[in-house]
């Protein structure tokens, strides 16, 4: 029963360590480039570019961006809004507050979760008078 829990126990720290932690830094990491791009565009003083778009499968196309004064920004569930520069980088900072929250709040469940479990192994192992493990 005891290696029950322990090996439910270790498949939810792999999976944090293997799915969530991987998706938080990914998304941690779009926030800090979008924001590096929109600050490269305000430092240099950018209306207009030209880029490549990926339209999927690696499959590229050229395209312009006549007006750079306002970006439509990814907020999640499929929804874009569209910011102006300082908005966007107002979002941006809003959204990595929140992103670091939830890690906490994550990293905090967790300890609790595996202290709850770490108590109900030892009352079970009391229970059925089996010696300390050391």
């Amino acid at each position: 029963m005891d290696d029950l829990i322990q090996e439910k126990v270790q498949r939810f720290e792999e999976f944090v360590d293997r799915r969530l932690k991987p998706d938080l830094v990914h998304a941690i990491a779009e926030r800090s480039n979008l924001r590096q791009n929109i600050e490269n565009l305000e430092k240099n003083s950018v209306t207009s570019l030209q880029t490549l778009v990926n339209l999927g499968s690696e499959v590229y196309m050229q395209a312009e961006v006549p007006d750079t004064r306002h970006i439509f920004v990814d907020i999640g569930l499929g929804f874009h809004v569209e910011f102006t520069w300082s908005e966007a980088l107002k979002y941006i900072s809003v959204k990595e507050e929140s992103l670091a929250k939830q890690i906490q709040e994550y990293t905090l469940l967790i300890a609790s979760i595996k202290a709850q479990i770490k108590i109900v192994c030892e009352g079970i192992r009391e229970l059925l008078q089996l010696p300390a493990e050391r």
